[in-house]
């Protein structure tokens, strides 16, 4: 939990470190918030909003990184799809069996069916491919 009650900066910064060390493929980042009439709401060294919000900040954008780097590994190879929805642009999008979003553009309509599609770039934080 990101700002429990006085946590400073320095251990926000090994956590961080740890953490990109490690390179989790996402984090579910959230800030700690006390919540009316419990104990919490009342301990001292409460962290201020706007540092909560940027060490928040800090860890998405550490998140979204380590994701991109890990779904370019997929660049160049074959994964199967379950393709679920189209978008307004174009791409029908779906998940790979461990959860990695894919967007191919087509005209077809992909929905339910498992597709073999190769990879052949990363978009922000989905995988592009092309179908055979």
């Amino acid at each position: 939990m990101l700002d429990f009650h006085g946590e400073t900066d320095e251990e926000f910064q090994k956590t961080y470190k740890f953490l990109e060390k490690i390179k989790f493929y996402k984090m579910h980042v959230f800030k700690y918030s006390p919540k009316k009439g419990t104990v919490a709401e009342k301990m001292e060294k409460q962290i201020d909003g706007s540092v909560k919000e940027s060490r928040s900040q800090k860890l998405i954008e550490l998140s979204n990184k380590n994701e991109i780097e890990f779904n370019k590994q997929y660049i160049g190879k074959r994964v199967e799809v379950l393709f679920e929805e189209k978008d307004g642009d174009g791409y029908f999008k779906g998940h790979t069996s461990n959860y990695i979003l894919v967007k191919v553009k087509t005209n077809d309509n992909l929905e339910n069916q498992l597709i073999p599609v190769e990879i052949y770039d990363v978009d922000e934080l989905s995988l592009i491919g092309k179908l055979d």
